[in-house]
């Protein structure tokens, strides 16, 4: 499945997971639902990139050069082209925005050719990254790279606190709109060298240790 997150979606699913995180610690979700959230390619940071507001992209019109432009998304989620107008380009990917400067250049250009190329990502400096919080020494937000696991959001948060109860600890990921919790058990992992949670991450993904009762 293409991970398309929007800021605003995700914003949503922080504010879901801060939401139960303050009320008394939720339960993990089924095991089919985490099964599909771990099935889930990690590879990569995203598998399309969708566009944003903030980003900078070069639209390039084939035998054209006079409409050839570089513009960045506007707030509101639309670029201006030459003839073509404002077009919509927040939400959709790079050729499905030169499809419809195509569509729109038609009535001006004899089977126009349109590519276009993302020159600044900007708009992903917060939906791609991934945090970490609750009882560590730092709580921690940092960009998301390929590869990172479970255990790289902990050491880079300085790690747990004295106050942690580490095998407590849920792993949130937003799968087809919705927050699966995933159980962790960091205490295995730090000092059993246990790694059957030591899950590799994706954009969006919230690891939160919660403090032990007493």
């Amino acid at each position: 499945m293409s991970s398309k997150y929007s800021l605003q979606g995700l914003l949503m699913s922080l504010t879901a997971v801060v939401f139960v995180a303050g009320c008394a610690g939720p339960g993990a979700s089924s095991p089919e639902m985490i099964q599909k959230a771990l099935a889930v390619d990690t590879r990569n940071s995203v598998d399309q990139y969708i566009l944003g507001a903030t980003d900078v992209v070069r639209v390039s019109v084939w035998r054209n050069d006079d409409l050839s432009i570089s513009v960045p998304v506007r707030p509101d989620g639309k670029i201006s082209v030459p003839l073509a107008g404002d077009v919509q380009a927040s939400g959709k990917t790079p050729e499905e925005l030169a499809y419809d400067i195509e569509q729109n250049l038609e009535s001006y250009i004899r089977e126009p050719q349109v590519s276009v190329v993302v020159t600044s990502m900007g708009s992903h400096e917060f939906s791609d990254r991934v945090r970490v919080t609750g009882a560590v020494a730092q709580p921690t937000s940092v960009p998301h790279r390929a590869g990172m696991t479970v255990l790289d959001m902990v050491l880079t948060s300085g790690g747990l606190s004295p106050f942690a109860a580490p095998n407590n600890s849920m792993l949130y990921r937003v799968v087809e709109g919705k927050v699966v919790a995933i159980p962790i058990r960091l205490d295995d992992i730090l000092t059993r060298g246990d790694i059957s949670t030591n899950y590799r991450l994706r954009p969006g993904d919230i690891l939160t240790v919660p403090e032990r009762t007493l």
